[in-house]
């Protein structure tokens, strides 16, 4: 046997061998596959971009903006594994896996996305004088006079330690009201304490938060031309200008936490007072890029219309799994039947290349993930008989060399040679079927299980080709050194 089909066994038995690891342990914090709405149940709601008012240029960028802002949203909520997707140019596409009430789905996506800048907090240090459970949505300290509301501040430390922000806060029976429950019990005593503070400024004799309610939705990528490094530049209408320049008069050389959604997205240290423009600097090209879309949506948000609401019933979803499982079971038993009956060794060969293939797919769903749904389970089980359609034209090429009077190694080298064209071009065609269904899958209004079906078939075919060509190939190569070599009956139906 050839070193070269040695190491090939070899790196066939370690792909088998982390694709089983793969599916029976958890891999990157996720529990099995994931599934899609129509196997899992839950929301969809797709939503219409209003682009009245942005310019053309900028309303893909105020799209992704919009994307981005739900996504945390939704993330921050909770809620498991949702798919979230542009979907042509004007469209945005929201799955929500286990949420079955459409207006709690709304609630999630319609709250107005704000951008607010806060700064390091100097005081503002207490401690609870009633104990706290989880759950709870506010807290009772010994001195609320330096907490404001959308004030930043810890409580607790050590592993029960969490952070909140402040939505009301009443100083007269000193109790802090909390965006949301508590996420640990906490006792008499535990500390609370200030860490980010909303940045204010005095405009006419009022003090004003500052908030991307006075940023011109012009903020864009540059480059520092002094250290080449990626910069995010933007500009502030006049009372933007003005907090702006108070704020950074008085914080230079500290941090100006700018948060969205009340999850900070950057701090960068103040170097000069700034009025009217300014840049944010310590970021590299990416980051700028998502920055200055997320500054650009906060100050503008694309306005939502909603035009598709749907919710699916998770026992719909569980009874499909079942029986989608059932025939893809049933039709995976039938072809291995009919390869070892008709193929006889060369057929026991291909049903394990054929259970290769099956683990390496399962394990790329589970790792990339890919959002197994209905269409998903579809596109798999054709991919199967795509994977098998290799081997049956290999075989019967072989056939024919070994019925020629050739040996069983030239028949094998031979079969794939000649068999190879035709597999080429049949896969080739069909990734480019592929390629045009996700193409237009990304156009079309519901075109998701479309594009779902699309990439699950491609990269079927692409695995089924790596089956094919080396891991039948190896195998087959394999028994040329064995016992069996020497029955061709087995391998010339």
């Amino acid at each position: 046997m050839s070193r070269r089909n040695i190491l090939t066994l070899i790196a066939i038995g370690i792909i088998l061998t982390f694709s089983i690891v793969a599916l029976l342990t958890s891999m990157a914090g996720r529990e099995g596959l994931v599934l899609g709405l129509d196997l899992r149940g839950g929301t969809n709601l797709v939503y219409e971009a209003d682009f009245t008012g942005i310019e053309e240029d900028k309303r893909a960028d105020s799209l992704k903006g919009a994307k981005d802002i739900i996504e945390r949203r939704i993330n921050a909520y909770g809620v498991a594994e949702p798919v979230i997707q542009i979907v042509g140019g004007n469209r945005i596409s929201i799955q929500l896996p286990g949420v079955t009430d459409i207006e709690e789905a709304k609630d999630l996506v319609g709250k107005t996305a704000e951008l607010i800048f806060r700064e390091q907090a100097m005081a503002g240090s207490t401690v609870l004088i009633e104990p706290a459970s989880v759950g709870d949505t506010q807290i009772v300290v010994d001195d609320a006079s330096d907490f404001r509301v959308d004030d930043l501040f810890a409580i607790g430390s050590g592993e029960s330690a969490e952070a909140k922000m402040a939505s009301a806060v009443y100083g007269a029976n000193s109790t802090i009201v909390l965006e949301s429950g508590l996420d640990y019990d906490h006792d008499v005593g535990e500390q609370v304490e200030n860490l980010w503070v909303v940045a204010t400024g005095d405009v006419e004799g009022e003090e004003l938060p500052l908030t991307g309610a006075y940023l011109k939705p012009n903020c864009y990528v540059d480059v520092n031309q002094q250290t080449s490094e990626p910069v995010v530049a933007f500009e502030w209408d006049e009372t933007g200008a003005k907090l702006f320049s108070q704020i950074t008069g008085r914080l230079i050389g500290e941090p100006l936490g700018i948060f969205l959604d009340d999850v900070i997205i950057s701090a960068p240290t103040v170097q000069a007072q700034i009025g009217a423009t300014g840049i944010i600097e310590g970021l590299n090209v990416s980051e700028a890029e998502l920055l200055a879309i997320q500054l650009n949506a906060g100050a503008l948000p694309v306005p939502l219309n909603p035009i598709q609401e749907q919710t699916v019933d998770a026992t719909l979803g569980s009874d499909s799994l079942r029986m989608s499982l059932i025939a893809g079971v049933v039709g995976l038993a039938l072809l291995l039947i009919f390869m070892v009956v008709y193929y006889r060794f060369s057929g026991l060969l291909a049903c394990l290349a054929l259970a290769i293939y099956a683990a390496v797919m399962l394990m790329i769903f589970k790792m990339v993930p890919i959002t197994l749904t209905l269409a998903g389970i579809a596109a798999f089980i054709l991919s199967l008989g795509i994977a098998v359609d290799a081997n049956v034209l290999i075989f019967e090429r072989m056939k024919e060399e070994i019925r020629a009077g050739k040996s069983l190694g030239a028949a094998i080298e031979a079969g794939f040679s000649r068999a190879w064209p035709a597999i080429r071009d049949s896969n080739i065609s069909t990734l480019i079927t592929c390629a045009i269904l996700y193409w237009f899958g990304s156009r079309m209004f519901g075109g998701a299980q479309v594009m779902g079906f699309a990439v699950t078939l491609g990269i079927g075919v692409l695995v089924s080709m790596f089956s094919a060509i080396v891991v039948s190939r190896t195998f087959l190569r394999t028994s040329v050194f064995t016992p069996v070599a020497k029955r061709l009956w087995l391998f010339r139906p």
